[in-house]
């Protein structure tokens, strides 16, 4: 594991965070770099996973049942992940990481994202969409209901280990209509421009 100190991107301290930096080797999808910076002075946090393998566009999908739970999930900051009984996707942006958790860690991730638009949407039909929104992520972690993980990544990153998880190439039409979270600029932009 490399670690140094590095000036925060956030407040600015000088040589106030510390960055580390650690390669290791996941069962079933190979070598990754995992990356994370922390500021003593603001609090700020960043952390993010990155496969050192290059493959191919994949969707991932898994029937999320109570079994299942503990299974192993890297999601790339590239990645698209959905339920799509709950309504629930998640697109790539500039500010997304990737992250090595456990199914149950991704529903928990979707339920504090559901808590967070308690918040930012108030109205009254808002508001019931997200009740039953958590209630059914909420039922899926407690075994009373099953529902279904998709990951789509463009770059080939992103896997689940299952057994009975599935993986397919992504169409060039799926390929086209994913989010990468980076801006594009195409050269004949660039060209028009000058």
């Amino acid at each position: 594991m490399a670690e140094m100190r590095v000036d925060c991107p956030v407040c600015g301290a000088k040589a106030g965070a510390i960055s580390k930096i650690d390669t290791s080797n996941i069962p079933y999808f190979g070598e990754v770099v995992e990356n994370s910076i922390i500021c003593e002075h603001c609090g700020f946090k960043h952390s993010d996973v990155m496969s050192v393998e290059k493959n191919d566009p994949a969707k991932h999908t898994l029937k999320i049942t109570e079994d299942n739970l503990d299974s192993r999930v890297v999601r790339s900051q590239t990645s698209t992940v959905s339920i799509p009984e709950a309504g629930i996707k998640v697109e790539p942006g500039p500010k997304s990481q990737g992250y090595v958790s456990n199914v149950e860690g991704v529903i928990t991730r979707f339920i504090s994202a559901t808590n967070r638009a308690k918040v930012l949407y108030t109205d009254e039909e808002s508001q019931k969409n997200i009740e039953e929104t958590l209630n059914f992520l909420e039922d899926i972690l407690e075994g009373k209901a099953e529902a279904t993980l998709i990951i789509e990544d463009p770059y080939g990153q992103s896997k689940i280990a299952d057994l009975k998880a599935t993986s397919v190439p992504l169409t060039e039409e799926e390929l086209s209509q994913l989010q990468t979270g980076f801006t594009i600029i195409e050269k004949d932009e660039i060209e028009k421009r000058e």
